[in-house]
């Protein structure tokens, strides 16, 4: 992975921006971590994702369409135990005890996820350098699926906008079967850090041990448990992950893969065009930021621009602080991106699915 850099520009924006986010919590009299708020969240996804499973291997549900019922309920528990608990937990703005961190932040565990992975891939690497092509692997090129104009454009891509959202269903699967081991692969030969003090021969124990016990857990203790046909666990087991893939791929992507986003690409020197802070305004977009049942689920995420400037900051403060950083990216002149309703980035995502499965590559430093 080439190297590149950001530039200095806009440090007035990033200075005004960051003092006055940070004068708001200290008259306020507020930390930055997570409060009694992220508590009571967690522990009400955590039951929306086993209470269902308790259900079922109690024998308490057999009949075959409310127990499918059961495991698409845990799928939405899932979706919203990774996005309300687990991400901030690995962001390390859950707590301001570390050790509450690195405990919350294995709850990717009980997803069928690999935190070491998922901590490089998307606090380094995504967040690092948001819709950055070689670098952001939230848009790496993909045989059917095309999320930047600079990457490669293949006939059936045409057709993307219609088929991608069945493909996102199956986002989560790909985590507890091949994408994990292929990404510690690929992470070994980039010579990533992926955890302090763990060499590649002890993460990949790790991997494999904690497939093995994801599996005994969430599906052949179940299929040995259940009065039911085994295949009726096994497609149970496969909708809880297409309803959590398709929630969680589709809160991500709606918030980066819009028309409203840039592409930049580094100059011959290897710089972008922007600061880092500037950057990510005009490469993240938010939604539905008046829906506040819809944000206490999804862990905040629809504040994706305030996320991105301050991803160590607990997704709880993010509501407050909006007001903060548009006014202060309007007051330079810069954009801050938001559609009103999550359908509306819903609708704006299949724009930009359909307008990339059909525009020519762009090789143009800081086209779009």
């Amino acid at each position: 992975m080439k190297v590149i850099k950001y530039t200095k520009q806009h440090a007035d924006f990033t200075q005004e921006l960051r003092t006055r986010v940070k004068d708001y919590f200290a008259d306020n009299k507020l930390s930055t971590f997570g409060n009694w708020e992220i508590i009571l969240k967690t522990m009400v996804v955590v039951l929306v994702y086993l209470v269902p499973l308790g259900l079922v291997l109690s024998g308490l549900v057999t009949f075959v369409p409310l127990l499918l019922v059961c495991w698409i309920i845990m799928g939405i528990g899932m979706a919203f135990v990774g996005m309300a608990t687990m991400h901030d937990a690995n962001h390390g703005s859950f707590s301001k005890h570390k050790f509450v961190n690195r405990m919350l932040g294995k709850t990717l565990y009980l997803l069928g996820g690999f935190p070491p992975n998922w901590r490089f891939q998307h606090n380094t690497l995504h967040h690092g350098y948001t819709n950055v092509e070689g670098h952001d692997e939230d848009i790496a090129s993909k045989s059917f699926l095309r999320f930047s104009p600079h990457q490669p454009l293949f006939g059936v891509q045409r057709f993307q906008h219609i088929y991608a959202w069945f493909l996102y269903s199956l986002m989560t699967i790909s985590w507890i079967t091949t994408k994990d081991f292929a990404g510690l692969l690929r992470y070994k030969k980039m010579d990533a850090t992926l955890s302090a003090g763990n060499n590649f021969k002890w993460l990949l124990a790790d991997l494999v041990f904690s497939k093995m016990i994801y599996y005994t857990l969430f599906l052949i203790v179940p299929i040995l448990v259940i009065p039911v046909a085994w295949y009726w666990v096994l497609l149970g087991f496969l909708l809880m992950h297409q309803t959590s893939g398709l929630i969680l791929t589709t809160v991500f992507q709606t918030a980066h893969v819009v028309p409203s986003s840039d592409y930049p690409l580094p100059d011959g020197n290897g710089e972008l065009s922007n600061s880092w802070t500037v950057h990510q305004l005009y490469t993240t977009c938010n939604f539905a930021p008046k829906s506040r049942i819809f944000s206490w689920f999804i862990g905040g995420l629809n504040y994706q621009v305030e996320h991105h400037l301050f991803p160590n900051i607990s997704h709880v403060h993010y509501r407050k602080i909006a007001a903060i950083v548009k006014e202060t990216a309007l007051k330079y002149n810069l954009p801050y991106h938001s559609n009103p309703t999550f359908l509306d980035a819903m609708k704006q995502h299949f724009r930009m699915l359909k307008a990339l499965g059909r525009q020519p590559v762009l090789l143009t430093v800081g086209s779009r």
